[in-house]
């Protein structure tokens, strides 16, 4: 039995883990039309990601879970790094308050009711549908859209989109049918992974912070989840058996050093080939790959999900505004092009530098272990300092950005506090929203951003509006006055003078202007 519904969808989203949940919120907050489908009926009950940052939480700000998913979270520890003799190699520890992005720069979370609490906030926008326990089986295009056939039990159906985003996972089907392609970056290593739920007498035994054992004969991560959770992630030998590994008797072996089956409960354990994969293309007509169809990578700084919803806030806005007509003719296929060029240069410059972390930890030759030891502690004078983590993280470097080359280009514009009464202090984003925003260094006279493609928001900061001197700091070290923030969150460009901020508006005006022809 097959049928075809009358009801055409702007987006289709295949896949809804975090990935899908997040794009489906970001789209349907913008009142476009979401169709989700999902193999699974019931979120996934094993935590797989453990860690989020701050841009994330930022996200979370925009969709209106931060409050939900409050109690699943914790602020992460310091990592420390301990090299072949026991020694202190390397400490990653978070930027210092005040926090840039208006949120704890790294926590760690438990996974299951996070997802629970964004599908909640997906199920309040009444045009989003989303169907569980269905298959998407067949994807074809045309000119005008996308056709998915969707088999449930009963029978099949055909839903219709104007365009579809592939969230299905780093085995995504609708990758496959694509023909889309891996480039493998050069990282593949099995490892087991392993969640324990540790009782009192298991904590007093452990680290009070997170640990990276870079010991040659097998390195091994000891992260600290909330609460009661702890997870290893322990490297698999050459000659042992992934599958024998993974059983309960072998994991709490592998345990031993640490803990005994009488100081907690196995939640997971898991072996897995870490990979580091980038799609070639990520944008095929109207289909768009995103999250783990789209990249993998190994897990020694936690940006797995991540990447992911960095991915879906890039693309959400781009779609709404060419859905919306904001955008038109080859000014919107040049904006959805931007998608891929952004992300995969992201991505790729991302995983080579966890790749180069992950070379610290995983060196298993003890004598090139002992060099890199002396090497790092030789390069700090003898003294570990902290490293934030988010030092480690890229900035936009193409795609939708202004011609000018400066310093905060394509970074991360942050948010500051802004006080909106005598005692009442708002995020900037619930004070501007989550458009287009001119942001205006205090002294500096307000702009008319004029008529652009998009509607932009200026936010002129007053002496006494950045009580934590996040925004005024930024642009005091980047020698700037304004800044044109995309609604990602990113830097298109910024004014050095308040005589240029009119020729960085036209610029963006440019980039965006509808094409009716």
């Amino acid at each position: 039995m097959s049928a075809a519904s009358d009801t055409v969808y702007d987006v289709a989203i295949v896949g809804y883990g975090p990935a899908g949940q997040v794009a489906a919120a970001l789209l349907g907050q913008r009142g476009l039309r979401v169709y989700v489908c999902e193999r699974l009926a019931q979120v996934y009950q094993i935590p797989r990601a453990i860690a989020l940052d701050h841009e994330i939480m930022r996200v979370f700000q925009q969709i209106g879970v931060v409050e939900a998913i409050t109690p699943y979270t914790e602020p992460f520890t310091n990592s420390e790094y301990f090299g072949v003799d026991g020694q202190l190699i390397r400490r990653m520890t978070m930027v210092a308050p005040p926090y840039p992005q208006g949120y704890t720069p790294s926590v760690v979370f438990t996974q299951p009711p996070v997802e629970r609490a964004l599908r909640e906030r997906v199920a309040q926008l009444p045009n989003v549908t989303v169907d569980l326990g269905v298959e998407m089986r067949e994807l074809a295009q045309d000119a005008e859209g996308v056709s998915l056939q969707i088999d449930a039990q009963g029978g099949s159906r055909t839903v219709r989109a104007r365009y579809a985003i592939a969230c299905d996972g780093g085995s995504s089907g609708v990758r496959t049918q694509l023909g889309l392609e891996m480039e493998d970056l050069d990282f593949d290593e099995p490892w087991l992974v392993v969640d324990v739920l540790v009782n009192e007498r298991g904590l007093a035994k452990l680290p009070k912070v997170s640990v990276q054992y870079c010991e040659p004969g097998r390195p091994c991560t000891l992260v600290i989840g909330p609460k009661n959770h702890r997870r290893w992630e322990i490297s698999i030998l050459p000659g042992e058996d992934p599958k024998e590994v993974a059983t309960a008797e072998q994991t709490w072996q592998l345990l031993s050093r640490w803990l005994s089956p009488e100081d907690g409960q196995l939640w997971r354990q898991a072996s897995y080939r870490f990979h580091a994969l980038v799609a070639r293309q990520w944008r095929k007509e109207r289909v768009f790959l995103a999250g783990d169809a789209a990249h993998m990578q190994p897990p020694f700084l936690g940006q797995g999900m991540c990447q992911g919803i960095r991915d879906v806030s890039n693309l959400s806005w781009k779609l709404a505004a060419v859905l919306q007509n904001e955008v038109q003719g080859a000014s919107a296929q040049a904006l959805l092009d931007s998608y891929g060029a952004e992300r995969q240069a992201h991505v790729r410059e991302l995983t080579s530098r966890i790749k180069a972390v992950g070379a610290v930890i995983c060196e298993r030759d003890p004598a090139k272990a002992r060099e890199r030891d002396a090497r790092l502690l030789q390069e700090c004078g003898g003294t570990v300092r902290d490293t934030p983590r988010q030092d480690i993280l890229p900035r936009l470097e193409c795609g939708l950005l202004s011609g000018e080359a400066s310093a905060g280009r394509g970074s991360l514009f942050p948010q500051p506090w802004l006080q909106t009464g005598a005692n009442r202090r708002e995020r900037m984003d619930e004070v501007a929203g989550h458009g287009w925003r001119l942001v205006l260094a205090p002294g500096v006279a307000a702009q008319s951003p004029g008529r652009p493609a998009s509607p932009i928001t200026v936010v002129a900061l007053g002496e006494d509006d950045d009580g934590e001197g996040v925004a005024t700091d930024w642009f005091r070290r980047l020698e700037c006055v304004a800044a044109l923030v995309r609604p990602d969150n990113y830097v298109f460009g910024v004014a050095r003078t308040a005589q240029e901020v009119p020729t960085l508006l036209r610029e963006a005006q440019a980039a965006l202007q509808s094409d009716k022809r």
